[in-house]
């Protein structure tokens, strides 16, 4: 899921997306630079870790951002933070003495 947020263009992607709307390639485009093919590759990557899903309605496939898999993944980030606050805590205490 890193790998797949660390791409600027990604990010853009799903910025566009985050509205709850869902979008055609077509309308992802639109204001890029860069190809249909190039736009589909990078939400491939996305529905890759479930955090864009595709609906096929009549001939185009429409994309959009399913929250539920950075949900998972912050409340992972939040349980290892709480492991390692105690450590780092007694950590900086034996320091500063």
């Amino acid at each position: 899921m890193f790998a797949a947020l660390g791409d600027e263009t990604r990010l853009a992607l799903l910025a566009r997306l985050y509205g709850g709307r869902r979008r055609s390639i077509s309308e992802l485009t639109e204001g890029s630079k860069l190809t249909r093919q190039a736009i589909t590759k990078h939400l491939r990557v996305l529905e890759q870790v479930r955090i864009v899903h595709s609906v096929r309605v009549g001939r185009e496939n429409l994309f959009e951002f399913n929250p539920q898999p950075m949900e998972e993944m912050k409340a992972y980030l939040e349980r290892v933070s709480e492991q390692w606050d105690k450590p780092l805590a007694r950590l900086k205490v034996f320091v500063e003495e």
